[in-house]
């Protein structure tokens, strides 16, 4: 795959720390598609996608896997044939199946640098913040981007200081320890949800919070 444009930006030495990166996405929506597209364009050469999910013609306005060709078809394979399509050397890994609390140790079975959960399930979405915190994994957490139509308010933060997110607000309420909520990365919108009784998205809002978990993991790598 070539790299020259982003390897004249960061260089030689943060390009090769991208390429042995081990990621694990969990949830191929519309923020988790352009956090895989832009991880596997960015050098990321293993990536575990985890979701039971297939395409639905709904998905097709905000989840950049999607075509009127392969609705119906699992997500974890139809992201595969993209990125292999992208990068034929990436090792992907697929769990195509939904993540329950009864199953979630399948996602620990490897040492991963990032597990990334774009994931619905507020109780799901607890217990990995527990459990990444437990084992000591890098967690980031993506809150909730429905019914939100300005990306400028979009942001990096922390659990503890999340304002206007209603899924940010639940978590906080059932985690056990509330000690840890600082120490949990977040993608969060402080816009104030639009009033709307169907949970309705944008394409560019979920694009743009999916690009900031890149965004945060290339310059933490850079950085560090």
């Amino acid at each position: 795959m070539n790299l020259t444009r982003l390897e004249s930006l960061i260089g030689e030495e943060n390009i090769l720390k991208l390429k042995k990166l081990k990621v694990l996405v969990l949830g191929l929506g519309g923020v988790g598609g352009y956090v895989v597209e832009s991880l596997v364009r960015s050098g990321v050469e293993n990536i575990t996608l985890v979701d039971g999910d297939t395409i639905k013609p709904s998905n097709i306005n905000r989840q950049i896997i999607v075509t009127k060709h392969n609705i119906n078809k699992y997500k974890t394979r139809e992201w595969k044939k993209r990125i292999k399509l992208i990068n034929k050397n990436a090792i992907v890994n697929i769990i195509n199946t939904f993540i329950t609390l009864e199953n979630m140790e399948c996602l620990f079975g490897d040492d991963y640098d990032y597990i990334i959960d774009v994931c619905d399930s507020t109780k799901i979405k607890v217990k990995l913040i527990e459990k990444c915190n437990e084992l000591n994994v890098k967690l980031i957490s993506c809150m909730g981007t429905a019914n939100k139509i300005d990306a400028t308010k979009l942001s990096v933060s922390t659990l503890d200081k999340t304002d206007n997110d209603p899924l940010a607000k639940k978590i906080r309420k059932e985690l056990k320890d509330k000690s840890i909520m600082s120490k949990i990365t977040v993608i969060t919108s402080s816009e104030k949800p639009v009033n709307n009784k169907v949970l309705g998205s944008t394409s560019y809002v979920p694009a743009i919070a999916g690009l900031l978990v890149t965004n945060y993991i290339i310059n933490e790598i850079i950085n560090n």
